[in-house]
């Protein structure tokens, strides 16, 4: 089984990772960091650059478990990547970042982790940022 992280580059998504490197490492699983976004001009703020894919997949190297950081700008969205990422691995816990956002930002921009918390077909862990 697998250990998958959605990854952003903020805080909330080094949170995540943080918690999945430590759940995966426990349980002995491999884990896999996922980071995705349609790219062009909905490209978003939480899609990693080179220098912040190599420094995970640096940490991710150094793991006692099986570790790899996938990184997708193919046209789909994050939720999308990720739902397939899940059926295909497939992973035990997808473990995700929360952000503080008022009612009224959740209405007008939605919410991915409300997404994935409904859409994926496993357990989902959520963690804040310190």
């Amino acid at each position: 089984m697998t250990i998958l992280v959605a990854y952003v580059a903020r805080p909330e998504g080094r949170a995540a990772l943080d918690k999945g490197i430590e759940i995966a490492t426990r349980r002995n699983e491999a884990l896999v960091v996922v980071n995705a976004g349609p790219g062009g001009r909905d490209s978003h703020d939480g899609v990693v650059d080179g220098y912040e894919g190599e420094r995970v997949a640096d940490r991710l190297a150094a793991l006692p478990v099986p570790a790899e950081f996938k990184h997708f700008v193919r046209g789909r969205g994050t939720v999308e990547e990720i739902e397939e990422l899940v059926d295909t691995l497939p992973a035990s816990l997808v473990v995700i970042g929360l952000r503080r956002r008022s009612p009224v930002g959740k209405l007008l921009l939605g919410s991915t982790a409300q997404e994935i918390l409904l859409g994926v077909n496993c357990p989902v862990l959520a963690v804040k940022a310190d």
